[in-house]
């Protein structure tokens, strides 16, 4: 059984800032406040959209952010008057969160590369040699905040209706874990993109996604990055279990 430990300051709100900051290359010390909460708060709702569980902290900052941009709309102060920039502390803290957090990583790909080299004789998780997929790119990991992207991307594409047509729509995990199945009986890889692109249901899309994380806890299948932040490539572990 593989054990993942996650500390609480990682992957909650000043993760996904800058996973903004990061996406749109924005300078750091000069952030667009009005954008940036815009971003959140839509990042909040489509978290709410895949049922994910939205922590106090990622609510308290999106107040911060909602301060932060109503403080800058002020009128400046008396020239000659000397006012700290409302967005100093939280740059203050982001750039303190991003030393720990490129300390995790590096950190992280001493391990990975350590273990490769000297594997524990009587540990059968470590593994023993590189395989096809364990290159650097597909050592990168999927974030929640890759899947909410890639989430927000296929329903932006999906038709807009002026109306809404109330119908019970029967979908189960079983019948998308089904689908995900017959797709890499014909591919060995998919992008997310691909394969939920043809659906218009967003019910559907979100099972489906649930679908895919089960098929992942489960070694059917894995992730990894793409070209794009909003996208990732999906693809087979155990051929002969699909």
């Amino acid at each position: 059984m593989t054990y993942r430990i996650k500390l609480v300051e990682f992957e909650g709100p000043l993760d996904l800032l800058l996973f903004f900051i990061k996406r749109d290359e924005l300078d750091i010390y000069d952030i667009p406040i009005a954008r940036i909460t815009k971003e959140f708060l839509e990042y909040l709702h489509y978290m709410q959209e895949l049922d994910l569980e939205v922590a106090g902290d990622f609510i308290v900052v999106a107040a911060e952010l909602m301060q932060i941009k109503v403080r800058m709309l002020l009128p400046r102060p008396a020239e000659g008057v000397e006012e700290e920039d409302p967005r100093a502390d939280l740059v203050r803290r982001l750039l303190e969160y991003k030393k720990f957090k490129e300390a995790s990583a590096m950190l992280s790909n001493l391990e990975d590369e350590s273990v490769k080299l000297h594997y524990r004789q009587a540990f059968q998780m470590d593994p023993r040699q590189v395989t096809p997929e364990d290159t650097e790119e597909s050592l990168r990991s999927i974030t929640m905040f890759n899947l909410i992207a890639a989430f927000k991307k296929v329903l932006d594409n999906t038709p807009k209706k002026i109306y809404h047509d109330v119908e019970m729509m029967n979908v189960s995990i079983d019948e998308q874990m089904g689908y995900i199945a017959d797709v890499f009986r014909l591919r060995s890889t998919v992008t997310f993109f691909e394969l939920v692109s043809h659906m218009t249901e967003k019910i559907r899309i979100v099972v489906t996604i649930i679908a895919m994380l089960e098929m992942v806890k489960n070694r059917i299948i894995a992730l990894r990055p793409a070209d794009h932040e909003d996208d990732f490539i999906i693809y087979k572990l155990q051929a002969e279990t699909l």
